[in-house]
């Protein structure tokens, strides 16, 4: 008969603490005990800010209500990610999220475009086809609306939020459904000694907190996993040279842009997130091919509003741990694993840990299997989205620098490999993680990047061309005054979920 869990203890607070606290208590109420330990010592990296739009499900099934959540944590919407000068310096292009149309014969959309491109070369963009774009190039915003698919609902959206006040909106939620919060530091974590089972964490004050599960949130320190459980850590370093960011947040410029900048530089990148009462900025980069001095300048040169704090330095190791589930121990969030933040997937992993604790949830014989799948689901999922963000620096056309002759000449995976040469010969979209990145995002990025397929998929040729020509021009008109009807993005926000006022100090 098997045991329940009776006890769960989350070490580490921040966003991954309190994302993984709060379904935790609304899905297992009373029936178990739930303690988070987390130190005031201890700061949170909060680079998070900018989000896939996963996160809209995961705030409804904890039953939150969107409005409340945007004028609590100072959200703005995100429609996609602009990109300025990746591929080549003076290249602009958008991953917006969202398709380019409906299917024409069960075909995807940018197959059709790629053969109207190929036969005319002044075709347009295929971003005139996603009204996510098309909405973002004009700082406008509105919900997707309407059962029936048309361009009022062909596009999707998440958000840009201050990950302190996300944490804090999860901490009241949480400890209103029974979570005990413990400010303590731990200074040691007791085994079992028959099969090294985590039985407590031991605090600062001589205090014990047992437990029957244990989930690491401790961050990149991964106290329980790798401290205590010494799972291992498979490094990336060689794959993604980025090991140091820069972050400062400067004060609201207009106009309030739906969407995230990222903006390459000599040795990484430069990120532009807009919120309602600041704007966060940062500076990604590789610390062996630019000074700490220089990346600074460079951020700091760039803001677009007065700096309201001095820059933060954060180093980080790019990769994962070779097991996010050891014993009686699960690591989520950066204690499982970093990769940059350039597709903003730092808490769509978090989504994905809590998701999968949740769908795997063991009783008190933790059985192997269990852990087995969870470690398999998530080494994929860490892997698939390595290889998304390695694309951005590997299909580049810039020379300008060391940093960026080394991302084009080094190697990638056997299965990027495979999806960059099959898009190229043929325009086809490999998806290897159906959790992952979709086929529009793809086709966004190889696009986006310049990559240009050398044929297209056959059956397009099997439609008039003069019929694809009207139906493409028809839906570019429907786009065009759906995003000419929306309000802008700063008005929607006023109307319908304008923040609550910082208090007064």
């Amino acid at each position: 008969m098997a045991r329940p869990i009776k006890k769960i203890v989350i070490v580490g607070g921040g966003t991954a603490g309190w994302m993984t606290a709060a379904p935790l208590a609304r899905r297992l109420g009373k029936s178990c005990v739930i303690d988070l330990v987390e130190s005031p010592e201890i700061g949170t990296i909060g680079v998070g800010e900018a989000t896939l739009p996963t996160i809209r499900y995961y705030n409804r099934s904890l039953g939150i209500d969107g409005a409340d959540f945007v004028k609590k944590t100072q959200a703005s919407f995100k429609l996609g990610i602009e990109f300025k000068d990746w591929g080549h310096i003076g290249n602009r292009f958008f991953h917006g999220f969202g398709d380019f149309g409906p299917s024409i014969e069960n075909r995807s959309p940018h197959t059709h475009w790629l053969r109207l491109k190929q036969a005319d070369p002044n075709f347009p963009s295929c971003e005139d086809w996603s009204v996510a774009t098309v909405l973002a190039r004009n700082n406008r915003f509105t919900p997707p609306s309407g059962d029936q698919p048309s361009a009022a609902n062909a596009y999707s959206f998440g958000y840009h939020f201050d990950a302190g006040l996300y944490a804090a909106y999860l901490r009241d939620y949480a400890v209103a459904r029974g979570v005990n919060r413990i400010e303590a530091k731990i200074v040691d974590v007791e085994l079992r000694p028959e099969d090294g089972f985590i039985t407590a964490v031991r605090l600062e004050d001589g205090r014990r907190v047992e437990g029957d599960l244990f989930v690491d949130c401790s961050g990149f320190r991964g106290l329980l996993i790798e401290g205590a459980l010494k799972a291992g850590f498979i490094d990336w370093s060689d794959q993604l040279l980025c090991d140091s960011a820069l972050a400062v947040p400067c004060a609201r410029t207009e106009p309030l842009t739906p969407y995230t900048t990222s903006t390459a530089k000599t040795a990484g990148w430069v990120w532009r997130i807009p919120l309602q009462h600041r704007t966060g900025n940062g500076h990604v980069y590789s610390s062996h091919f630019m000074s700490d001095a220089e990346a600074e300048s460079i951020l700091m040169a760039g803001l677009d509003g007065k700096a309201l704090d001095a820059p933060r330095q954060i180093r980080f190791r790019t990769g994962r741990r070779r097991k996010a589930w050891v014993k009686n121990c699960v690591a989520i969030g950066l204690a499982g694993g970093f990769i940059e933040p350039l597709e903003s997937t730092a808490i769509r992993l978090i989504e994905s840990g809590v998701g999968g604790l949740l769908q795997l949830f063991p009783d008190m014989a933790f059985r192997p299997h269990l852990a087995d799948e969870f470690n398999r689901q998530t080494a994929g999922q860490y892997e698939y989205i390595r290889d998304f963000v390695v694309m951005h620096y590997k299909l580049t056309h810039r020379d300008d620098s060391d940093f960026w002759r080394h991302c084009a000449a080094q190697p990638v995976s056997d299965a990027l490999r495979h999806q960059i040469d099959i898009f190229r010969e043929s325009g086809r979209i490999v998806i290897l993680d159906p959790e992952g990145f979709t086929e529009p995002s793809w086709v966004s990025l190889f696009l986006g990047l310049g990559l240009i397929p050398d044929s297209h998929d056959p059956f397009a040729d099997l439609i008039d061309m003069g019929q694809l020509r009207e139906h493409f021009a028809r839906i570019r008109r429907l786009i065009q005054q759906t995003a000419a009807a929306a309000p802008l993005h700063a008005d929607y926000i006023a109307r319908h979920c304008n923040a609550v006022p910082e208090p007064v100090p």
